[in-house]
Formats: C-alpha cells, sequence, structure tokens
C-alpha cells in the first residue's frame, strides 16, 4: 500500500504573531476547518510559483503555455495572463476557487460555513455528480453548473393535521 504523504508545510515560525492574525482572518472569511487548509492552499500557490519562476529562466513557450492555461482553466488566471501574473498569486486567490467558497459566491447558501455543511453531507451537486469535498477546487467552465440539491423536511403525517388520534 502506498504511504500517504502531508500535502503542506508549516511555517518556519509557528509563534509569528501578524502570521497567525492574518491566518485567523482567512479561517474566519472562507469558512475553513483548521490552519492546516490555508498551509494546503499556500503549498499549492508555493508549487506554481516555482514552476513559474523555473519556466522564467528556462524560457520554454510550451511548457509555459500549458501551465496559464492549467491555472486559467481553474479561474485562478485569466485567458491573457503571463508568467509574472503567477508570481503575483496570493493564497486567497486559491481560497477563493474552493467549492465552499463559491457556493457561497453563488448565493445558494446563506454563509460560508452552511456551504461547507451541505458540502460535505452530499447536497451540492456539479454536473449531476455529488461532491463530498469542500477544498474541491472549482473549474471555471464547470461553476455554472453547481446546483444544490436539498430535501423538504417531511411533513407532520396528515392524520395528526386532521386531529385523529393515532
Amino acid at each position: 500500500m502506498k504511504r500517504q504523504r502531508k500535502k503542506y508545510q508549516t511555517p518556519s515560525r509557528p509563534w509569528d504573531k501578524e502570521r497567525i492574525e492574518y491566518e485567523k482572518q482567512l479561517v474566519k472569511n472562507f469558512g475553513l476547518k483548521n490552519k492546516r487548509e490555508i498551509w494546503k492552499a499556500s503549498s499549492l500557490l508555493r508549487k506554481y510559483r516555482s514552476l513559474a519562476r523555473g519556466l522564467i529562466a528556462k524560457q520554454d513557450k510550451n511548457k509555459e503555455k500549458i501551465l496559464i492555461e492549467k491555472l486559467s482553466s481553474l479561474g485562478i488566471l485569466g485567458k491573457d495572463a503571463n508568467l509574472d501574473n503567477i508570481l503575483t498569486l496570493t493564497v486567497e486567490d486559491f481560497l477563493n476557487r474552493r467549492l465552499q467558497t463559491v457556493v457561497h459566491k453563488k448565493n445558494l447558501v446563506n454563509t460560508v460555513k452552511q456551504g461547507r455543511q451541505f458540502i460535505v453531507h452530499g447536497h451540492v451537486l456539479i454536473d449531476n455528480r455529488k461532491v463530498t469535498y469542500p477544498s474541491y477546487l472549482v473549474p471555471a467552465e464547470r461553476e455554472d453548473k453547481i446546483i444544490l440539491k436539498v430535501n423538504p423536511v417531511k411533513k407532520i403525517m396528515a392524520s395528526e393535521e386532521n386531529g385523529e388520534a393515532s
């Protein structure tokens, strides 16, 4: 069996007050479960920025085009972006593309935390497929195919409404 690896790197300075306050604000704004989700997004950002720096040095136009197309299909970059735009990305750009945030921004739910709950409980569908991961990065072309499927609350039995004893 293949060993699972961590998909994030913890901060090098664990007690930096400015970073802690910034992460608290992100957790609150994006309705995250814990700071580990921020660290995963920052690791993803770090990966793409590292690739961009390497491509700037190599001047490989083909791989540059592939990387920009990948990020633009996720909706993180625009179609006419370049490698310098990748270097200016922030963690918020990736957190804005999470399913939990997209559901809230489409006004399908009242709060981001409610969006997370609906996703985990299986009420959110993308292309009629249930997605139960709040951290799913929604591609730009699938953003308008997100629907919320909530079953209505069961009504009290009709016999009790008519005053009949059960």
